[in-house]
């Protein structure tokens, strides 16, 4: 772990991976935030890096279309429980890195996401000059940021964050389109089989009891509506 001194251990997956898991499941239930994915940058036999990976949930999915699929993760717990998911698969790999530190040749990657791994906004340049080390020419850096104007979540995050003086997400829409980046805006949803799921992921999520009482409103719902906010910058040739 001391290798990588440019991150932050994530609460929510590193405290109760089963949670995370359950929440990875529900998400975009519909394929509404693959399509435009797809959309933005087509990772069909191209070679993709997964940022921030995790425990590798999204890996295999990439990995039907992909030429390559590359999981960079700097957390050794979490990068073991990747490893394991992939194990076997031929087309993916799991490595130790950070998005400051990522361990690949110069031009070598046609598409890097970053899934609600590292927030690129102000202050996140270096990481940002490593994708574009590690990105070929016309490749492509997408980021899945979460909306603050659209969905039932982004309610939720907006009352967690009302009075925070030092919260402000429009500087991350600025910080994106100084560097001449497209904001895509997808809504789509979660969705649970069971209320009790819904809640056990809601309440993870938002420790600080901001989602009490949308839950509260909300007694029998397994499911809603989630805004993301997708980033794409290509590397120009």
């Amino acid at each position: 772990m001391a290798e990588f001194t440019d991150w932050t251990p994530a609460p929510n997956i590193r405290d109760a991976p089963d949670l995370y898991e359950l929440e990875n499941r529900a998400i975009d239930p519909d394929g509404v935030l693959e399509a435009a994915l797809s959309d933005i940058a087509p990772w069909a036999g191209r070679d993709l890096v997964d940022l921030g990976c995790g425990t590798g949930f999204w890996l295999p999915a990439y990995a039907d279309q992909a030429a390559t699929v590359t999981g960079i993760e700097p957390d050794p717990s979490l990068s073991s429980m990747a490893a394991e998911r992939v194990a076997g698969v031929a087309n993916i790999r799991v490595l130790a890195g950070s998005a400051e530190h990522l361990p690949l040749p110069d031009e070598s990657a046609d598409l890097i996401h970053a899934r609600f791994a590292y927030f690129f906004g102000p202050g996140s340049e270096p990481g940002l000059t490593e994708a574009m080390r590690v990105l070929r020419p016309d490749g492509s850096l997408v980021v899945i940021d979460n909306d603050y104007d659209h969905g039932e979540f982004a309610e939720i995050l907006r009352s967690g964050t009302e009075g925070n003086a030092t919260f402000d997400p429009t500087a991350i829409d600025r910080w994106w389109a100084d560097r001449a980046a497209r904001r895509i805006d997808v809504l789509s949803a979660w969705r649970f089989d069971t209320h009790r799921d819904l809640e056990a992921v809601v309440r993870h999520e938002f420790r600080d009891g901001a989602a009490d009482a949308w839950l509260h409103a909300h007694p029998d719902r397994a499911w809603l509506s989630y805004g993301y906010a997708v980033f794409a910058l290509r590397r120009e040739t």
